[in-house]
């Protein structure tokens, strides 16, 4: 079951429903569980829920600061978004971590055993079948450290506040927040080295594994599947006479 007091999920949290994940984990986080829980070699890690963010908004009064810089952001002139997104993810950096969410996350932290992470938000609003929000939010790769994941953290949560972001789910009639709208989740995934034996060796034969030159893509494919029938369609062409010739 999710851990924390609701604050922390882990990937084999048991008993949530696919929409509660959704909720919970954004479209991302759920597809990092459904993966670990169907035995595929999902690195270590967990989800800092929806709630988390919530809770954080609501422990630093953003909901205000929010509004005040959307309102004065007006329409879809790129120098207003950008101007309400400074100060919207300014405000994010200047807050202060809920006591209970810091140590939900240290705790989890410890669990991975010290690798470096990567942290990158999973929105409720973001990749449905409607809207894709592919790049509008901030990803941290390679983070160590206790402080460092901390700052990692809320500067996903502030990037659901960039000028892009913004002008999308204004142009496509998203709600900005609040239980209809955008509402982030973050994940938090171990990082290890690259395993040197599951690196592309371009002058590896990938099917006998033997050092030498290349064959090519049409002789791998003969040597794998075997020939494979092609039919040639010729549609009929009519042609048209001129009028007079």
């Amino acid at each position: 079951m999710p851990i924390a007091s609701g604050w922390i999920l882990d990937f084999d949290a048991q008993g949530l429903t696919r929409e509660i994940w959704l909720e919970q984990a954004g479209g991302k986080g759920a597809n990092l569980a459904q993966l670990t829980q169907v035995g595929m070699p999902v690195p270590r890690g967990f989800i800092l829920s929806t709630d988390a963010y919530s809770h954080f908004v609501r422990a630093n009064n953003l909901d205000r600061t929010i509004q005040a810089a959307l309102s004065d952001a007006g329409g879809m002139e790129p120098g207003m978004l950008e101007a309400a997104s400074a100060a919207i993810r300014s405000a994010f950096a200047a807050g202060r971590l809920p006591g209970e969410i810091h140590a939900a996350i240290a705790s989890a932290y410890d669990r991975i055993a010290g690798l470096p992470v990567a942290v990158r938000s999973s929105a409720t609003a973001e990749d449905t079948v409607e809207f894709s929000f592919a790049g509008q939010q901030d990803t941290y790769l390679n983070i160590v450290g206790e402080q460092s994941l901390i700052e990692a953290v809320v500067n996903c949560w502030g990037s659901l506040w960039t000028a892009r972001a913004i002008g999308y789910r204004l142009h496509n009639h998203v709600p900005q927040d609040g239980l209809d709208g955008a509402q982030p989740a973050v994940w938090v995934l171990g990082v290890r080295p690259a395993d040197p034996d599951h690196v592309i060796d371009p002058q590896r034969d990938p099917l006998t594994g033997r050092r030498g030159v290349h064959p090519p893509s049409d002789e791998l494919f003969l040597r794998r599947h075997g020939p494979a029938p092609v039919r040639a369609h010729r549609p009929q062409l009519q042609r048209h006479r001129r009028p007079g010739t």
